[in-house]
């Protein structure tokens, strides 16, 4: 079983989502045939802290734009898109199926240091999605930091919980701190024993905070199979679930592991 996958790595007009949407939909016309369409983190604003100003609900425009996209290429589509539910913003992000279908996972881990954590309201549990037999783990950018809660369970009986075959992080994550994303992207992969793929933004943001990209595709050994640098560019991969069932069985390094579990 394949899986094909597509990044878009781009800068993101400032808290502007006509500008944005526009362009990652010309974008994907560029795309002949895949099966997952990446964006970044907050794709449609940029990482902005005006969350009462700038949140959709999941009936509004950039939900909807992206299952008119996901329906028009056949291909799933998905990136985080800042939500109001009741009282409540959420950095959510959106999995849109070609047959109408959504999926969601509200990011967990809010980062402090812009204040995230005073602006949005945290999510709780993990998601799995499925496509093409891959099961697929989504999380947002300061997640990668919390290997607790990204631990796969593999198939260990002894453990609650489904595993995945690739972990999947959209980010807005700073130049400043690149070393620590292309280092913890490697670890997730090898602890995990499974894909990982990174999608990250470039340029300046409206708060002149600097983003170098360095999307990525890395496999269960920490190699990496797609790397983008600091590239305004997309680019398409296929993965291969036959060589990480086969590393597994001939490596079950996940069958010593620790047991625990989220509270």
């Amino acid at each position: 079983m394949t899986l094909a996958i597509s990044l878009f790595q781009s800068e993101l007009a400032w808290e502007n989502i006509k500008t944005n949407l526009d362009k990652f939909g010309k974008r994907m016309n560029s795309i002949k045939s895949t099966d997952l369409m990446i964006l970044p983190e907050m794709f449609s604003t940029g990482f902005s802290m005006r969350s009462a100003a700038l949140a959709e609900n999941m009936d509004g425009r950039t939900v909807n734009w992206m299952l008119e996209r996901a329906l028009q290429h056949n291909s799933t589509v998905c990136g985080s898109v800042i939500i109001r539910e009741g009282d409540n913003f959420l950095n959510r992000f959106i999995w849109a199926e070609p047959t109408g279908k959504l999926q969601y996972y509200d990011k967990k881990h809010l980062f402090r240091m812009s204040e995230e954590n005073e602006n949005y309201s945290p999510g709780k549990e993990r998601l799995i999605v499925q496509l093409n037999g891959f099961n697929i783990c989504p999380q947002v950018c300061y997640d990668l930091r919390f290997p607790v809660f990204s631990r796969n369970t593999q198939q260990n009986d002894n453990e609650a919980g489904q595993p995945y075959d690739l972990l999947l992080y959209v980010a807005n994550w700073p130049a400043a701190r690149y070393t620590h994303w292309r280092a913890l992207l490697q670890a997730r992969a090898i602890e995990n024993q499974a894909f990982v793929v990174g999608v990250n933004r470039i340029g300046l943001d409206g708060n002149d905070i600097m983003y170098r990209g360095d999307s990525c595709v890395i496999n269960y050994q920490g190699e990496f199979l797609e790397d983008l640098e600091n590239k305004d560019q997309e680019t398409s991969t296929s993965l291969d679930i036959a060589p990480l069932a086969s590393y597994r069985k001939n490596f079950p390094a996940w069958k010593d592991s620790d047991n625990f579990k989220l509270q």
